[in-house]
């Protein structure tokens, strides 16, 4: 059924403009030889891919055990936070290979071909300037968060411009930057545990790595995930975009945020100057504003995204395709999606299949530019499949 013959055509164009402005539904082209981006991006990833070969050849015969081990454990993490970065991307969802570049960089280029050498680099030019003793105390929060997030940004901003109808929103930098962060974490983990298990003689190494896990994983979304989401959001406000419009001093508070966080982080030994339960306390203290910027910004950023949603799907209330309801359920946030699940009186399994194929049905139209298609017909037909009248 063609919905040009049952809508308003300002619906039309306001749709028209959303796929365009967002890139909803674009693919990567990575068949761009003359786009130096792309070289630099495959040239840092593969030295890093080099470098992690190198060190698993070194460390494997010694400390194999602990590495499978750390390896699994944070496997299974990076599955987890994969699945919940993807779950919130409910709108112009990022392509899957995409979303793979962004995880391999943060966790092979960032780490091995940069943040390695630079962090060591600039920690001992802190000793030189001011002091070795210096150095122990803060040569970390004053190297990893300029170094690290620099590192991790400059994937995203890579990104931005080897994929520019793609990434075009600052919720677009949110979700990508997370998946560089997610990369990063995960490497830095299994690295982290390796070394570890070298401690104290090597005495105990699988104890030793997994007590390091532990840790990691109980403070790992509020790191390195978070922060190359807040600097991805941040890039793409500096860079400005067709659809996101450039705002210097939003961007710059949002990576500025990010150095803050990590910095904090990686100090709270040196700011408490040892106190272990004041150290408690500044973890916890730092836990909490980051989770709470986190939510900010993600409310800060998401709603450029819902109201294209909302353009792309709205000649499809004025042909009844789905409803008003289903329209601001899809459009809304959590607690919409959730009230307009639980108001069914007994059809919530059909609601929840509705507002999947609805959204099924928007990526389709986005793929398509709002051009009749098959798919976009069967993505329609799916729809009425899950009608609660339905047969």
């Amino acid at each position: 059924m063609s919905t040009t013959s049952t809508t308003e055509p300002d619906l039309l164009q306001a749709r028209d403009t959303a796929i365009a402005e967002v890139g909803w539904g674009q693919r990567v082209s990575w068949l761009q030889p003359r786009n130096a981006c792309l070289w630099v991006f495959v040239a840092v990833i593969a030295y890093g891919l080099w470098y992690t070969v190198s060190t698993v050849r070194t460390e494997a015969p010694i400390y194999g055990t602990p590495l499978g081990i750390a390896a699994i454990i944070f496997s299974l993490y990076a599955v987890l936070f994969w699945w919940f970065t993807t779950h919130i991307d409910r709108y112009s969802r990022q392509p899957l290979d995409l979303r793979i570049a962004a995880f391999v960089w943060g966790g092979f280029g960032a780490t091995w071909t940069i943040a390695i050498h630079a962090n060591t680099a600039l920690i001992h030019l802190y000793a030189k300037w001011v002091g070795p003793d210096f150095a122990v105390a803060w040569g970390a929060g004053l190297a990893a968060p300029f170094v690290e997030e620099s590192a991790k940004g400059a994937g995203v901003l890579l990104l931005m411009f080897i994929a520019p109808r793609v990434i075009r929103t600052a919720f677009d930098g949110f979700v990508v930057g997370a998946f560089v962060g997610l990369g990063f974490e995960i490497i830095e983990d299994i690295l982290y545990a390796i070394n570890a298990a070298s401690e104290n003689f090597g005495v105990d190494p699988v104890g030793s790595s997994l007590s390091t896990a532990v840790l990691r994983l109980a403070t790992g979304f509020t790191s390195h995930i978070l922060y190359s989401a807040l600097v991805g959001a941040g890039i793409v406000y500096l860079i400005g975009t067709v659809a996101e419009k450039r705002r210097i001093g939003r961007g710059l508070v949002l990576v500025a945020a990010a150095v803050a966080l990590h910095l904090v982080w990686d100090s709270t030994t040196a700011i408490t100057q040892g106190n272990g339960p004041a150290t408690i306390a500044l973890l916890v203290i730092s836990v909490v504003v980051a989770l709470a910027i986190a939510v900010t910004v993600f409310h800060l950023t998401v709603g450029t995204e819902r109201e294209a949603m909302r353009d792309l799907m709205s000649p499809e209330v004025a042909n009844g395709t789905i409803t008003v309801e289903e329209l601001d359920a899809l459009a809304g946030s959590y607690r919409q999606r959730r009230a307009y699940r639980r108001g069914g009186h007994g059809d919530r399994r059909h609601r929840r299949h509705r507002l999947e194929a609805a959204h099924d049905l928007a990526d389709e139209l986005g793929r398509s530019r709002g051009v009749e298609t098959d798919r976009v017909a069967y993505a329609r037909s799916e729809l009425a499949r899950h009608s609660p009248a339905a047969p």
